[in-house]
């Protein structure tokens, strides 16, 4: 029997970790994950620490780290190709394969298809033990008038010589957010707050009517009895422009939303407050 389970962060670059064995009798259980922070110009991520319970689960092994710079790529207008480092900071070589897909938002979340707009040079990659390797991305689209959005994504690849394993391995996938700026446009993202009701659930909507994406973080909800919830601390999130993007939320099924309700978050590195409609549902 072969089992796969995988974990996502929530701030940029995202990774997911996907863990596939054979012969495991019994679950595994997530005890904690490590969600580093991401605001400098170089990004490290640690492997999660994993609770894996049960018997028949052999020859665990944790993938070793590497290292982003940016975080974010910004293809300015005159600009045909940019440059992303990936450092390996292991003793081990580390594999994998690089793509490029275009980003999307649909029915209030995010979606991705294969692109050749921007290509991905080399797109396999073998960095050795402390060193180094460029990743070139070049623009082969021609410019809209909106920005254009893409996530680069960096998948693990086993060793060629690595036979294969019973149990249970750990590969990353690293999630790269790249936008392609517009030519002669000042753009600022606008936005309109909702909270709905579904169910014993809270769902928040953000849409985005400008033309430049906003990173969303940091985000409160201010009651008009001035009672603050906090809905995340981190990064919550991306509303694409021209796009909206819907996210569960941690409000106890009780919140008392009557009246005027505000909202205020961090926009693009900047504090934003706004006021927030409110959908109690049926």
């Amino acid at each position: 029997m072969s089992m796969g389970v995988s974990v996502a962060t929530s701030a940029a670059p995202r990774v997911v970790r996907s863990l596939a064995g054979s012969r495991a009798a019994a679950g595994i259980a997530f005890c904690t994950a490590l969600r580093a922070a991401l605001r400098t110009a170089s990004f490290a991520l640690c492997a999660a620490a994993l609770c894996i319970a049960g018997s028949g689960i052999a020859n665990s092994a944790f993938a070793a780290t590497l290292q982003i710079s940016p975080v974010t790529v910004e293809i300015a207008p005159d600009v045909n190709a940019v440059g992303i480092t990936l450092a390996n900071p292991g003793d081990t070589p580390l594999y994998g394969q690089v793509r490029v897909f275009r980003w999307d938002q649909q029915k209030g979340d995010d979606a991705l298809t294969p692109t050749q707009d921007v290509v991905a040079s080399p797109p396999l990659i073998q960095v050795a033990g402390h060193a180094e390797q460029l990743v070139r991305l070049v623009r082969t689209a021609p410019r809209t008038a909106g920005e254009q959005c893409y996530r680069l994504l960096i998948d693990e690849l086993p060793p060629p010589d690595q036979p294969a394993a019973n149990g249970v391995t750990i590969r990353l996938r690293y999630s790269v957010p790249v936008f392609v700026e517009p030519a002669n446009v000042v753009a600022a993202p606008r936005l309109t707050w909702r909270i709905a009701k579904s169910g014993n659930d809270w769902l928040l909507r953000v849409d985005n009517a400008g033309a430049k994406r906003a990173q969303i973080a940091a985000v409160q909800l201010v009651t008009s009895s001035g009672k603050v919830y906090e809905l995340n601390k981190g990064l919550l999130g991306y509303a694409l422009a021209g796009r909206g993007r819907q996210w569960q939320i941690p409000l106890p099924g009780d919140a008392d939303l009557s009246g005027s309700v505000k909202v205020r978050a961090s926009v693009n590195a900047l504090p934003a407050e706004a006021l927030v409609t409110i959908d109690q549902g049926g």
